[in-house]
């Protein structure tokens, strides 16, 4: 019995786009020159207005530094772009800090802006990691516990008034409670709002690739349908040039001739044929092992010099009975016509499982993909392998997408010893319910 198959490898991490950064930077000078402007609204208010002696010049330039910080920011990074989650994280630790600052040369604790410490913690909670989350609270929850022990009493307007210690621990409770709560909450209506629009954005994907497919089968089948009379023309002419001519270099090129033109009519005629009902009749295995498909599939679309090895290499030693259905089989084919067209000599498929997945292996000794355009491989129009540019892509690309439908997934890659790699998973379930017919 085989050893147990091991996953197919995971696209390379170098294939997938740069994160790109969640807090928009407009958004968050905004939010901090309304910060700013408050609290020296607050401060020379409470001063001046009231008549309360604050430490006015220290807490005045705690406001001033957020304020020439905010004004580099702006200047430093174009006002429509981004931060990363470890900038954005810098930023809201630094307003956590300052207004920690701030509270200090006011009363701690017992000043009633202390609730705003929960405020950078609950907009890291929309749009940050869940670690920088965590750090976040964290750092305010320890600037709330130092303020009870390092703060500038209020000046009351009665003196010696003093909260009692019991106060300041209920507070404190509070923030931290308050900092627990919001955070959690809000991460997870932001996270419900993201997964939404990851969900929205995948569907408008899916229905474009259904456009796009439906587009190019109405393009094949008004090709397939134009090109059936002058082939029946080129074939007439090549037969009667081949009939005609003497033995020789041009009774052999007309034969040959004849020969590529009923392979033509015979792929034409194969688009156009309706699909065999789901019943099975007609075929005496309409299911036969999928090793045994790989290989019908291979001998169909890797004609000419091309060896075609078909092995297996299942968890449960079982081979799997699977359908002989159009839309797989073209899928397959495709694949496998790809792989020939630019193998030397060889083509590798594997038929693997383990208890989770299901898979196809297809790897050739060709040149392999160019790397450049790994990452887009099953969009239409893009090709190609390593210096090659005129295919159109339109196959792999329908390919693929007839792959999805029955939930199938494609890997691209390039194999260590050379040539191209491709992977295509089921779900052992779907490959199950595939086999079932209980996909559409």
């Amino acid at each position: 019995m085989p050893a147990p198959a091991a996953p197919p490898a995971q696209p390379s991490p170098r294939l997938l786009p740069p994160p790109v950064g969640r807090v928009r930077l407009r958004t968050l000078v905004t939010v901090r020159w309304i910060a700013v402007f408050g609290q020296a609204c607050a401060v020379l208010g409470v001063h001046y207005g009231l008549g309360y002696k604050l430490p006015i010049w220290a807490a005045l330039g705690a406001v001033a530094v957020s304020a020439i910080l905010n004004a580099v920011l702006m200047l430093d990074r174009p006002r429509a772009g981004r931060l990363d989650d470890r900038a954005a994280g810098a930023v809201l630790a630094y307003d956590i800090l300052q207004l920690g600052t701030l509270l200090h040369f006011t009363g701690g604790l017992q000043n009633p802006f202390a609730i705003l410490l929960v405020a950078p913690v609950a907009v890291a909670a929309t749009s940050l990691t869940r670690s920088s989350t965590v750090a976040l609270g964290v750092l305010a929850m320890a600037t709330a516990s130092v303020l009870p022990f390092w703060h500038e009493p209020l000046p009351w307007a009665e003196p010696g008034l003093e909260l009692p210690a019991l106060f300041s621990f209920g507070v404190w409770l509070a923030l931290a409670m308050t900092i627990v709560v919001v955070a959690a909450n809000v991460a997870k209506l932001a996270e419900d709002a993201r997964q939404m629009s990851d969900a929205l954005a995948a569907a408008q994907t899916s229905l474009e690739r259904e456009q796009r497919v439906s587009a190019v089968g109405g393009l094949a089948a008004a090709a397939a349908h134009e090109r059936g009379t002058p082939l029946a023309t080129i074939a007439l002419v090549a037969k009667e040039v081949a009939r005609d001519a003497p033995p020789g270099a041009l009774k052999m090129d007309a034969e040959l001739l004849l020969r590529e033109t009923m392979r033509c009519r015979d792929i034409l005629a194969r688009l156009a044929a309706k699909p065999e009902s789901d019943d099975g009749h007609g075929d005496p295995f309409p299911q036969p092992p999928l090793s045994v498909l790989l290989r019908e599939i291979g001998a169909r679309y890797a004609a000419g010099p091309i060896e075609v090895a078909v092995t297996i290499d299942y968890v449960d030693n079982v081979d799997p009975p699977t359908p002989r259905r159009p839309d797989l089989v073209q899928a397959l084919g495709t694949l496998i016509e790809n792989a020939a067209s630019f193998a030397h000599a060889r083509i590798d498929i594997r038929a693997w499982s383990d208890l989770l997945t299901v898979g196809i292996d297809i790897l050739d000794d060709g040149p392999g993909f160019a790397p450049e355009i790994l990452a887009r491989l099953g969009e239409p129009y893009v090709s190609s392998r390593v210096g090659e540019s005129d295919h159109m892509g339109l196959g792999v690309f329908i390919a693929s997408t007839l792959l999805a439908r029955m939930s199938a997934s494609v890997a691209w890659d390039n194999a260590p010893r050379g040539g191209a790699r491709i992977v295509v998973t089921w779900p052992r379930s779907a490959f199950i319910a595939l086999s079932e017919k209980k996909l559409a």
